[in-house]
């Protein structure tokens, strides 16, 4: 992949305003692209506002997903040629409180997004972005492939896992010529900013500053960690390299396999960069079932798009703990962000 695609390009994101969506615009504006972003409104706090995002877009418009109509009118505006789709419900959490509404946002509205996105002519490829949780979750020591089993026991998991059958009905249901639709799935992500209720950043970085314990419900449970640049490196591989021939194709974007930590030894070495009393607490409340082991093997992406990690899992708590650090001593989240982003590709990522 090469920053030379994205140079003058002009790109349609859904979702833009979330945490992945903010970091998606600043790094596609660092590639010289032209954002446009379609997403609801969101609170002060998150990332987007405090950034200032909104001045950094060639197109910044707010509305609901399932409204086909304006979603089709938005991308019609922005002449987009790719679409990244990350607009969605992404909490567990909030699926068990409204499972209709989780299931309405990632099907529906992913329906309505690839609708949108075809009757456009300019549109030719495609990312709708899922997540590792659409793997039926056999609490394996590996990592799930591609072509393993979909499924979900929480709401959140089995709406995404049927997000993605309803994107693979429509790609070979309604074909058209030059037009290729990927599914990208990716795990836990980490990253300066992070604002997402019940994540685990928001709660770590909240306590210490705070200096309270921060409360962990699942200490023990294992997830793939990665930095939110890792993933989004790898939305804009897939979609680079999305020609009608990868149509209705599926890829992992996880990190290295031995990079998997349980909450509880992520919260340790968040702790330990943030240094005084920083510390943790198990308050394992006995809430709805979630994954207690899941990690994605992602050797497709690395072998057919030369994609692969470029951050070690110390490294990205690092980054993340230091861009909370550099914002309370009096650097805007902007310039923060931006400098982290070149960081990243400094190390080639889009040589």
């Amino acid at each position: 992949m090469g920053s030379a695609y994205w140079g003058g390009r002009s790109v349609f994101i859904t979702g833009h305003t979330g945490f992945k969506g903010a970091w998606l615009c600043l790094l596609l504006e660092r590639l010289g692209a032209e954002a446009h972003g379609y997403a609801l409104e969101t609170p002060e706090n998150y990332l987007f506002q405090r950034a200032g995002v909104s001045a950094c877009l060639a197109g910044d418009a707010r509305g609901d997903i399932r409204d086909t109509d304006a979603v089709a009118a938005a991308i019609a505006a922005s002449g987009a040629e790719v679409v990244l789709h990350l607009a969605a419900q992404t909490v567990v959490r909030e699926s068990y409180r409204a499972p209709r509404e989780s299931f309405s946002v990632n099907v529906d509205g992913t329906l309505s997004v690839l609708e949108a996105a075809r009757a456009a002519p300019a549109v030719h490829r495609v990312v709708v972005v899922t997540t590792d949780k659409v793997y039926r979750n056999n609490e394996w020591p590996w990592g799930y492939r591609e072509i393993d089993h979909l499924g979900g026991d929480d709401p959140y998991s089995a709406s995404k896992a049927a997000c993605e059958l309803a994107t693979h009905s429509f790609a070979v249901s309604f074909p058209r010529d030059g037009f290729a639709i990927g599914s990208a799935r990716a795990g836990n992500v980490i990253g300066g900013g992070d604002a997402t209720p019940d994540a685990l950043i928001p709660e770590l970085i909240g306590a210490f500053a705070a200096g309270r314990p921060a409360a962990l419900r699942r200490p023990r449970a294992s997830r793939p960690w990665q930095h939110v640049l890792e993933p989004l490196s790898g939305y804009l591989s897939l979609a680079e390299a999305l020609e009608p021939a990868l149509h209705d194709s599926a890829w992992n974007f996880g990190p290295a396999a031995e990079d998997g930590l349980t909450v509880g030894a992520l919260a340790d070495r968040a702790a330990e960069r943030w240094g005084g009393s920083a510390r943790w607490i198990d308050e394992d409340d006995g809430g709805p079932h979630e994954a207690g082991l899941l990690m994605v093997d992602s050797s497709r992406a690395r072998s057919e798009l030369g994609w692969r990690p470029s951050l070690r899992v110390d490294e990205a708590i690092a980054l993340t703990v230091d861009w909370e650090k550099r914002v309370r001593d009096g650097e805007t989240p902007l310039d923060v962000t931006r400098s982290q982003i070149d960081h990243y590709l400094d190390k080639g990522v889009f040589a």
